[in-house]
């Protein structure tokens, strides 16, 4: 039975007493019976306007696992869009589907269907397994919807890719006085549109590359395009390397992983990235620096939200730049305050959302 078509397990009362649950505005379960679409949008927090979130096709394992990632990334998404100064709130939705196999232009535009359903409270975009046009089919359906050729630049994960790497030499300034990437060894891990863009960016800039992915073409294109070596996925946070750059799905710093790191920095792309707030702690305890996702990653996020019809970048390009001085200013604060940067990073996004809701 693949994900299509599997029965979804009956969720919605349990969402209230889930784990993840953090006073979210609204869980919608949506199905469509012509595509057999199933999806789950969270809207998290709208103090700071209507939620901003990329929509992740995936095929999850169980529609609790489904829930389980749209409640932690749609929180992910409200503390992100707060720290990167937008005006916006947090909101994620996830379709469990496999998107090489089972994603097609209709199936998005019954999950665009489902995005105009709710009235502007929710607005969608690019994420894992979604396409740009995937998006212009889910714009056929509703106006809520970034990344789109109308609504702007487009593809958001090449200003991701930027922000995570300016985000890379603030954290090797941090660590080592110094941002250069020239003789520095990075592993990253997921070789998707943002980590195959960030690694074309760090080889340009002198990196030496570990790579790693689960889609095999993928690892080749980057063997023979950046003279990188190839490792299992589940080897990337264990190699030899000054950064350990996580750029697939969350979770992945966690008590299995942790003790096995041997870089002295962890900053990649991928969203929640410590499986529970004590992982972060004990990065702390080892020496590592973390780079906190939801910071280092809002340059996909920054040009969905201010892109304007014509190309002009300006000001996007100005913003995800920005996310360097950001992190330094995190790094910096938590050194002193002897705490975890995310503890910062969460402080810091609370204080505005806290502003926002007097």
């Amino acid at each position: 039975m693949n994900a299509l078509t599997r029965p979804a397990a009956p969720l919605a009362g349990a969402a209230f007493d889930h784990p993840e649950f953090d006073a979210h505005e609204q869980v919608v379960f949506a199905h469509d019976r012509d595509t057999g679409l199933m999806a789950i949008l969270c809207v998290h927090d709208t103090r700071l306007g209507p939620a901003l979130g990329g929509c992740r096709v995936w095929p999850y394992a169980s529609a609790a696992d489904a829930l389980t990632d749209a409640l932690r990334l749609s929180r992910g998404m409200t503390y992100k869009n707060a720290l990167a100064g937008l005006d916006l709130g947090g909101g994620k939705a996830v379709i469990i589907a496999d998107p090489r196999k089972d994603k097609t232009a209709d199936l998005m535009r019954a999950f665009g269907h489902h995005v105009e359903r709710m009235n502007g409270s929710y607005i969608t975009a690019e994420d894992v397994g979604v396409s740009p046009a995937d998006m212009e089919a889910v714009a056929e359906r509703t106006d809520h919807v970034r990344g789109t050729a109308r609504t702007g630049l487009g593809d958001p994960s090449p200003y991701t890719a930027l922000g995570v790497f300016v985000g890379i030499r603030a954290a090797l300034a941090h660590v080592y006085g110094s941002d250069t990437l020239a003789g520095r060894t990075v592993s990253v891990q997921g070789l998707g549109h943002v980590g195959f863009d960030l690694a074309s960016q760090l080889h340009a800039a002198g990196a030496k590359l570990i790579v790693s992915d689960i889609h095999a073409p993928a690892v080749d294109r980057a063997v023979a395009a950046f003279g990188a070596i190839a490792v299992d996925p589940g080897e990337a946070h264990a190699v030899e390397a000054d950064v350990f750059a996580p750029c697939a799905l969350g979770a992945g710093l966690n008590a299995t992983t942790i003790p096995a790191i041997r870089a002295r920095i962890v900053a990649g792309a991928a969203n929640n990235q410590l499986a529970t707030p004590a992982d972060g702690e004990a990065l702390k305890a080892r020496g590592i620096l973390y780079a906190p996702d939801y910071a280092i990653n809002a340059g996909g996020v920054i040009s969905i939200a201010l892109a304007r019809p014509g190309g002009d970048d300006a000001l996007v390009r100005e913003k995800t730049l920005a996310i360097a001085a950001t992190l330094t200013r995190i790094f910096e604060r938590a050194r002193a305050e002897d705490v975890t940067p995310e503890r910062i990073a969460d402080r810091m996004a609370e204080e505005r959302l806290a502003a926002a809701g007097r």
